[in-house]
């Protein structure tokens, strides 16, 4: 029998890793954070999501750029170099980035099969299908079978999203103009989730303590009845954060693979969400 090819797994630095750092065997490729026309790789000091909360405080304008198809493809090249047979390169939603795009434009240019695989998630959502990739190539498995088990795992999973406002997606593209309205009137505050590869509205609340209530009430009807695993993602909502996963971490003990892990988005997420943002991704355990 031929030996199992070595494959190298890639993503992007928006996909965050409950653990606060990727499995071991992934790189990660950062995106642009652009702060009032200054541009910096995610993950430096300059880019840093303490970074990006200064600057939604001094109200200056953040955005993000996807990575140049130039530079997945010096990645690509370098893994090749390693002596990696396949690449997976596994990215957040085409919907929401052009990250997908050029993974797959860099993957036309390199000597190796690369698989680019857009999860059509975002955050916790993409580190935990790169996670089942891993576990999957270390059995074994070729990038396209590990690309079928991380698609598997990002459709399973389940993320529940509050912002204190939708104005920075709005601005950003990441949401549609209706709903963006719909948040600013009559203060209403939307608890979102994905569809599709897109960000939408799930329900709507008045208020955001009952949001926090109503988030934990959906991760639980989310986690049915198997083992799963549970993240809690913020940006500048610590409090609220470790008091959602405190409430999710007792209610859900008995299905818990692993204890609920609570962490900070990074300036890529942050970008776009704003302080005050929280979120809860349900995934089954793998």
């Amino acid at each position: 029998m031929a030996p199992a090819p070595k494959v190298a797994v890639v993503t992007d630095s928006t996909a965050l890793y409950p653990s606060g750092e990727m499995p071991e065997g992934v790189t990660v490729v950062p995106l642009q954070v652009i702060i009032d026309g200054e541009c910096f790789a995610e993950g430096g000091e300059q880019a840093s999501p303490e970074a990006v909360i200064a600057a939604f405080a001094a109200k200056k304008r953040v955005t993000t750029s996807r990575p140049a198809p130039a530079t997945l493809r010096e990645v690509y090249a370098q893994l090749a170099a390693e002596g990696y047979a396949e690449i997976l390169s596994i990215h957040l939603s085409g919907d929401m980035s052009g990250t997908f795009e050029s993974a797959q434009l860099a993957a036309r240019e390199t000597a190796i099969p690369v698989v680019a695989l857009d999860t059509r998630a975002v955050g916790p959502s993409v580190g935990f299908a790169a996670a089942a990739a891993v576990a999957a190539v270390r059995r074994g498995a070729s990038a396209t079978e590990a690309a079928l088990v991380a698609k598997a795992r990002a459709e399973a999973t389940q993320s529940l999203i509050y912002v204190d406002s939708l104005e920075p997606m709005r601005r950003g593209g990441r949401i549609g103009t209706a709903a963006a309205v719909l948040g600013s009137a009559l203060a209403v505050k939307p608890l979102l989730t994905f569809a599709d590869g897109r960000i939408v509205v799930k329900e709507k609340v008045r208020t955001a303590q009952r949001a926090l209530a109503r988030m934990a009430e959906l991760a639980i009807d989310a986690a049915g009845e198997g083992p799963v695993e549970v993240a809690v993602a913020h940006l500048a909502a610590e409090d609220r954060a470790e008091h959602l996963a405190a409430a999710l971490s007792e209610r859900l003990a008995a299905q818990l693979a692993l204890p609920v892990r609570c962490g900070q988005v990074g300036a890529g997420l942050g970008a776009h969400v704003g302080p005050g943002m929280l979120a809860v991704v349900v995934t089954p355990a793998l």
